[in-house]
């Protein structure tokens, strides 16, 4: 097995501490140890005052897995396993599902080792690319079209990363139907889930909705915890379950105390947790939106449906990899190319989660303007 570069956190390796103006960032505005302790209720300050620093129970804190269980619909704790943040729990999953000679389904772009993982485990992954032109929307014909008697999982990224695009329900439907008949599994990453623009064309949760849906969350992207890495598998196949739960052993083994209980606050605080990330990232849109119609001549977008981030196209006769770099190198500030994402054509990634992104678009959009009057000038 030789698993691939991780292009996406090679990028943020190279630069994340020391750019000193971000702009696409993933996660929402992060929230200080003070200000989360102060949403704690009464029993869960207790519980961080009588912190033991020892070990925690492999499957999570009891309490930890009740409160996650309380973000579905139809699941119990005993149905909820925690990780070291997403990354740990999407490669325990594809360790324990893909086998070689499977045959797995994958959108593109997506968070990569949600594609790079089951291939390098043995199996064919068959693509299927999202088009800007088509609103960054799946099309569920292609899916079934592509579907093979030996597929064995269908990978979703709903709400999409890196484009905020939402599944139709009919689509919803439709992939679970078809996976239901051919006894395929769903396994569907939801970390932006919460912070859709319009709240209610929010998705159920695949666990919730397919009895073989698998979801996986964290506390990084719409909680803004990621210093926490707590993230989660959650689904009703109990023998899943059970097999990435031994598998687990073989990595992290278990959580950090500390963050099992932050992350236990968190969640039962999560109305005002969420309704303060809502609020930056709505604002941050209407700014967005307007950054673009002022400058419609060198960018363009489809508009996000949720999360934290947007697909914009540089619209300038040069390549955004050579733009993206001497942005950096000139002002400081970084942009993630599409080709991170293995997104053909002139594509680039921001972020719009956090409280300092106006002042960092205006930059942008200095050093923006400035390259676009230069080109004009030069034809």
């Amino acid at each position: 097995m030789k698993i691939p570069p991780f292009k996406l956190e090679e990028f943020w390796k190279k630069y994340e501490f020391t750019a000193p103006y971000l702009l696409c960032c993933s996660d929402a505005e992060t929230w200080s140890l003070q200000q989360l302790l102060a949403l704690a209720d009464s029993d869960s300050l207790k519980l961080w005052e009588s912190l033991a620093l020892g070990y925690t129970e492999s499957p999570g804190h009891p309490l930890l897995r009740k409160e996650i269980a309380h973000l579905y619909t139809s699941l119990n704790s005993d149905q909820i396993l925690t990780f070291a943040g997403a990354e740990e729990g999407i490669y325990c999953a594809m360790r324990v599902l893909v086998k070689p000679g499977d045959h797995v389904i994958t959108i593109d772009p997506c968070y990569q080792s949600l594609a790079t993982l089951p291939e390098s485990f043995g199996a064919t992954i068959t693509a299927i690319q999202l088009k800007p032109e088509n609103q960054w929307e799946l099309d569920l014909e292609e899916v079934q079209k592509i579907f093979q008697p030996n597929t064995k999982l269908i990978i979703l990224n709903y709400p999409h990363n890196p484009t905020g695009a939402l599944l139709e329900k009919e689509v919803l439907e439709g992939l679970i139907a078809l996976a239901r008949k051919n006894g395929a599994y769903i396994f569907c990453d939801e970390v932006y889930r919460y912070l859709e623009v319009d709240e209610t064309q929010r998705m159920p949760s695949i666990a919730d909705a397919y009895e073989k849906g698998i979801s996986l969350n964290v506390m990084t992207k719409s909680f803004g915890l990621a210093g926490l890495r707590v993230g989660w598998i959650a689904t009703r196949d109990a023998p899943f379950l059970h097999e990435v739960g031994s598998y687990k052993l073989y990595t992290s083994i278990c959580n950090s105390a500390p963050s099992e209980v932050l992350a236990i606050i968190a969640l039962r605080a999560k109305e005002k947790v969420l309704k303060r990330n809502r609020e930056i990232v709505l604002q941050n849109l209407q700014i967005l939106e307007a950054f673009i119609k002022r400058n419609q001549q060198y960018v363009s977008w489809v508009l996000p449906q949720s999360g934290t981030m947007a697909v914009l196209k540089l619209l300038l006769p040069i390549s955004i990899e050579d733009f993206a770099e001497d942005l950096v190198r000139s002002e400081g500030l970084l942009i993630m190319p599409g080709s991170v994402f293995d997104l053909p054509g002139n594509f680039f990634r921001i972020g719009f989660g956090k409280k300092n992104m106006s002042e960092i678009l205006k930059r942008f959009e200095t050093y923006l303007q400035s390259q676009g009057h230069r080109y004009a000038a030069s034809h």
